[in-house]
């Protein structure tokens, strides 16, 4: 567990807005060269790590390298930016932000996520003022007073702002970071992948291990290798009438995609029963993962979702390590069932 948590933490660190996943990626890939394991990738950047089993059954793993982000969208003419969402986020979460400014040359530059009315002392809307793209701004950490300086800097539409995770990992086993979802499943991922090689298992099926670009904007599972069955490893949602919680892996029979594949959840469902794992059974209206892109996109699959549960998704996210043991424990037993 130790060592899923440290790197969990190291790519966490690593900044990949939907769209951007140069840094990222050349992480995942050094770390698959150090264990000496084949991959390729195909056009759109998602990372396949194929493992050969006993039959040609193949189960086909995904968890998704891109996260939450924002865009340039314009220069303002007072030196700050208007900014344009990538993916879903709880904009209000962002207000006070500090976050990182990439330019398409590659330099980098600080800033803070900011309400166009900041100041209590000065706006008298500044607690009931939205907190939505047009209503905020990005203020950058260098000296510029107008339009043309930041342009001056390199800065300039289409730039990716990543936003700082503040990741901590508690004595409690809490896991508090922005963009859990869905780094904390590809640390899961490497534990498995870690742990076959280690026990030296040959599995039964055939392995793909996918680390997918595009989650976030609905189409990173589209294109996805010759494969029997496709389970994103992706978070749990965790509040209102759900069963799931932070620490407990989430058994997801639908979502906004539809009913997952009835053989495959309940085999999940009876592994953990027999496990005695810390499970909860879900249905999420509100949420699509790599398997519903699959889907959209017209593969012939079965699919399946499952993951650690993680609170306030899209927001200030956190889970707890019993949550991760328990998806670790999952998909090992499912894969050498």
């Amino acid at each position: 567990m130790n060592n899923t948590l440290e790197f969990a933490k190291k790519i966490l660190e690593i900044p990949s807005p939907t769209g951007y996943s140069i840094e990222i990626a050349s992480f995942i890939e050094n770390e698959l060269k150090k264990r000496k394991l084949a991959y390729h990738k195909n056009k759109k950047g998602n990372i396949i790590v194929p493992l050969k089993g006993k039959t040609d059954h193949t189960i086909t793993f995904t968890a998704h390298i891109d996260t939450l982000g924002a865009m340039v969208r314009s220069i303002k003419s007072d030196g700050t930016l208007i900014f344009s969402v990538l993916g879903g986020p709880q904009l209000a979460t962002y207000d006070g932000e500090y976050c990182t400014i990439i330019t398409r040359k590659g330099k980098k530059y600080r800033g803070t996520f900011l309400s166009n009315s900041p100041s209590s002392h000065v706006y008298k809307d500044a607690s009931t003022s939205p907190r939505n793209e047009e209503n905020m701004h990005i203020r950058i950490d260098e000296v510029v007073k107008n339009k043309k300086e930041v342009l001056d800097l390199g800065i300039n539409t289409g730039d990716y702002i990543a936003l700082d995770p503040k990741t901590t990992i508690t004595d409690s086993g809490f896991i508090k970071s922005r963009f859990l979802d869905d780094k904390i499943s590809v640390a899961i991922l490497f534990t498995i992948i870690d742990y076959i090689n280690e026990k030296n298992i040959i599995p039964n099926s055939n392995l793909n291990f996918l680390f997918s670009t595009y989650e976030e904007t609905g189409h990173g599972g589209s294109n996805i290798p010759e494969t029997d069955e496709l389970i994103a490893v992706d978070m749990g949602c965790v509040g209102k009438d759900l069963n799931c919680t932070e620490y407990d892996v989430s058994i997801c029979v639908k979502d906004s995609s539809g009913p997952y594949d009835f053989n495959i959840t309940n085999e999940l469902i009876q592994i953990a029963e027999k496990e005695k794992l810390n499970h909860g059974i879900d249905v999420y209206p509100y949420y699509g993962s790599d398997v519903s892109a699959a889907y959209r996109a017209g593969n012939d699959i079965k699919g399946a979702l499952v993951g650690p549960g993680v609170a306030a998704s899209h927001g200030m996210e956190r889970t707890h390590k019993d949550g991760v043991d328990a998806t670790i424990k999952l998909l090992i037993k499912y894969i050498t069932k």
